[in-house]
Parts: C-alpha cells; sequence; structure tokens
C-alpha cells in the first residue's frame, strides 16, 4: 500500500495523532515528535508551506508488520526473504507522484524541518535518493540532505553505491522520493551487493509499481508524494552538517556534493514525509536491515532463532543473538558470525532460545546467571563506524578500527541445564 493508504489504515486504528493548530517547521515540529516518539503524527497546517507533514511512519516494528502483512514476530524472516529473493517491480507509465509538474523549483516551498538548533539547517531526512548505473542498474538509499538555493541541495553521500555511480558519471541524474509506505522505506534502508536493487527488494515485501521520472529514464515509485528530479555533482561542493547522527551526536562538518533539482512532480495534495533524527524512527530504520545480515551469518554456525538491535546501543553497535544451542561452541561461533553479519557491530550477546531478546532485563539476566567473562567472552579489533565517536582513526587509510565483544551468556555445555533455568512460582 502506499503511503496515504497506510495512514488511512492508522486512521482506522485510533493509532494516528492529529496536530490541527498551526506549528513552525523550524524546531516546533521536532519537539513534538521528541514527545511522541515511536508515535504517528499529521501535522494538518505548517507554517510557511501549503502541505502537511506526516512523520513517525517507521517509528515501531508494528507499523512495519502491519505494511508488510505479517506478524512483528515475523518480521526477521519476511524481511531475510525479500533480500534473498527479490523481484521485479511492473513499470507502468504514468502514476500518481506526477499528477502535478511545478513550473518552477522552488524548495522553500517544501515544509522541510529544521531538527535542532545547531544543526547547517532544514534537512530533507526521509528522502530515498534513487540513480541508475548502466552496469548495475537502480539503486535506493538515503542521503541526508540540505537546501542552499532554491533549486540546490548539499547531501551527504556516504561511500557507498550512490557515490560509486557518481565516480563512474558525473554528473549523476538522481531522484529524490519522498513521502512513501514502510516497506519501502525499509527496502531503501537495506544495503544488498552492487546490482541488486533495493526497489526489487520491496516488490518482494508487497507489490510496488515504477514509472519513469520526466528528466531522464530514472523509474520511481508511482506512489511516492514528492518527487526531486535533479543531478548530483561532485564538481561542485558545499559545507554540509554538523546533523544529529543515529547516536544522537552532532556529524562533522565536511564538503560534500551538491544537487541541482531541475523538476518537482508530487501528488495532488500532497503530503510530506519527515522523520526524527537519532530517535525510533532513524533509528528502526537504520538497524532492522541489518538484523537479517547477522541472522543469514549465524545461522551459517548454529540454529539462530531471532536477532535484535538494541535501542541502547542506537540499533547499530548491541545485538542480542538468539540460538537454540546443539554443540559446546555455538555461543562463540554465533557471536562470531554476528560481526560479519553488520561490521560495525561493537557488541555481542548470545542468548539460549528461552530468553525475550525483546526484553532486556532477560537478557541482561542470562548475562548474569550464565556467563563468565574469563571463560565466555571474547575481545578483539576489528572494522570500526564512523558513526562510532570512540573508534580509532587508521593512520593514512579514511578507514577506523573498534574493539569488539562477544558475550556467550548460554547455559554452559558441561552443566546441569536445570541448575540454570528460572523458577517459576504457581507452576
Amino acid at each position: 500500500m502506499g503511503l496515504r493508504q497506510f495512514i488511512d489504515e492508522l486512521e482506522k486504528e485510533g493509532k494516528l495523532i492529529h496536530i490541527s493548530k498551526e506549528v513552525n517547521p523550524n524546531l516546533e515540529i521536532a519537539g513534538i515528535l521528541k514527545e511522541n516518539d515511536g508515535k504517528t503524527i499529521l501535522f494538518e497546517k505548517v507554517r510557511g508551506s501549503k502541505y502537511k507533514v506526516v512523520a513517525g511512519i517507521c517509528s515501531s516494528r508494528e507499523n512495519y508488520a502491519k505494511d508488510i502483512g505479517c506478524n512483528k514476530d515475523e518480521l526477521l524472516f519476511k524481511i531475510s526473504n525479500a533480500i534473498e529473493k527479490p523481484t521485479e517491480p511492473e513499470v507502468v507509465t504514468k502514476g500518481p507522484c506526477q499528477e502535478v509538474v511545478e513550473k518552477d523549483v522552488d524548495l522553500s516551498q517544501l515544509p522541510i524541518l529544521t531538527h535542532t538548533s545547531k544543526d547547517f539547517g532544514p534537512y530533507i531526512t526521509a528522502g530515498v535518493w534513487i540513480a541508475k548505473d548502466k552496469d548495475f542498474g537502480l539503486n535506493a538509499a538515503y542521503h541526508r540532505a540540505s537546501p542552499i538555493s532554491k533549486n540546490k541541495l548539499v547531501a551527504r553521500i556516504c561511500h557507498r553505491d550512490t557515490y560509486k555511480f557518481l565516480q563512474k558519471q558525473d554528473p549523476l541524474p538522481v531522484a529524490i522520493c519522498i513521502g512513501l509506505n514502510p516497506a519501502v522505506c525499509l527496502a531503501a534502508a537495506i544495503s544488498p551487493p552492487t546490482g541488486v536493487s533495493e526497489l526489487s527488494i520491496a516488490n518482494s515485501l508487497g507489490p510496488l509499481k515504477l514509472v519513469k521520472c520526466i528528466t531522464s529514464d530514472i523509474l520511481v515509485p508511482t506512489d511516492a508524494e514528492f518527487v526531486l528530479e535533479g543531478k548530483l555533482t561532485m564538481k561542485e561542493r558545499n559545507k554540509e552538517g554538523p546533523f544529529p547522527d543515529i547516536t544522537g551526536t552532532l556529524d562533522v562538518v565536511r564538503d560534500e556534493p551538491v544537487v541541482t533539482i531541475e523538476k518537482i512532480t508530487h501528488r495532488k495534495d500532497a503530503i510530506y514525509q519527515g522523520m526524527l533524527p537519532a530517535m525510533s524512527e532513524h533509528r528502526l530504520m537504520m538497524g532492522m536491515p541489518r538484523e537479517p545480515t547477522i541472522y543469514q551469518e549465524v545461522k551459517k554456525v548454529a540454529d539462530c532463532k531471532n536477532v535484535l538491535l538494541t535501542t541502547g546501543g542506537c540499533s547499530w553497535f548491541h545485538a542480542v543473538v538468539q540460538i537454540a544451542k546443539k554443540n559446546p561452541d555455538d555461543g562463540k561461533k554465533a557471536a562470531e558470525a554476528a560481526f560479519k553479519g553488520h561490521h560495525s557491530l561493537k557488541h555481542c550477546v548470545v542468548v539460549d532460545d528461552d530468553i525475550d531478546i525483546h526484553n532486556l532485563s532477560e537478557v541482561e539476566w542470562a548475562i548474569a546467571t550464565r556467563f563468565q567473562a574469563h571463560k565466555n567472552a571474547n575481545i578483539f579489533k576489528g572494522p570500526g563506524s564512523s558513526l562510532d565517536c570512540t573508534a580509532e582513526c587508521i593512520e593514512g587509510s579514511d578507514r577506523r578500527e573498534t574493539s569488539k565483544v562477544g558475550i556467550d551468556a548460554t547455559i554452559p555445555w558441561d552443566k546441569p541445564r536445570e541448575k540454570f533455568m528460572k523458577a517459576r512460582p504457581g507452576e
């Protein structure tokens, strides 16, 4: 379903919060979102813009499950299956995203949010960038972007597929899609091998239709609320940042590429989609796509039952892996595999299948009652993340290194299992 259908579903269930008073896109909306973290909010009157704003669309696992059509406990396996078995979306000749074609490009007409007083400026945070390469096809990804004029944005382009495409073709045609349903948003945050389109993964999560842009042959979701068509170049650069990252700390200032917007199309009465940085929506969108990659690696060496990237670890640095232990070293092997499945991971706790990994008190209990550091901890150095403030830069390289800790909090193999099971009063 598209964003509007999804909003209608939330409305029917009484899970959509309406803000009818006029609100300021400069800090005020962000403050309201922070107070209501994990909820979906529709702002009906936004100062300085004719468009409504919705945010929190992807701020809960329940919302993802609703859109994909499964129980939230099945999400890991649904996403994993879609990554393993992508399918091609249907391409059509027209779509709602092109109902209105603006005569002039004026980014100031969009209700782009400013999130903190220390930000570089207002930022598009929920924009899915789609680019095309002659060898690898379509790629969809997130890149935060801030207006620097009526028709230009500076964007933080990480050194992944969009950057690779740009190195081969500069300027690079791109389309920034704003206003998408959770399944498409989630797929765009996945990092499959170059050449596997995130839009094909999205189509395996739920049927997706694509339409060709007006200024290029890039294909975009027909149900997108806004599409900003433009060209990205490294020949024109601008200062970008500071801006809050997933950790809640401010990212550094860099010189980044500029995109010139050549055409804006949108739906009638379009709804702008925002995303509050460093809160539930941002963390879930980044973290959930890494849970299947961890699962895929762990199941090669152990009977993996579930994986969680914890909110306390910014949904990026800390994982809990649940296994059905069948061999003495399954816990150790599972932790080692988890680090292969997500290179930015710093700490991994492996627990038995009687521990609810979504209840972190139970995880802590498993560490307290089943773990001995001198026997069951593995500490080593490995690849670090640019998001990790403590990671050490490797001299002469843009790579980082960090300490990693694997914790095997499963029941010791050489002792009676009954000794480590919870007593159950009343049973």
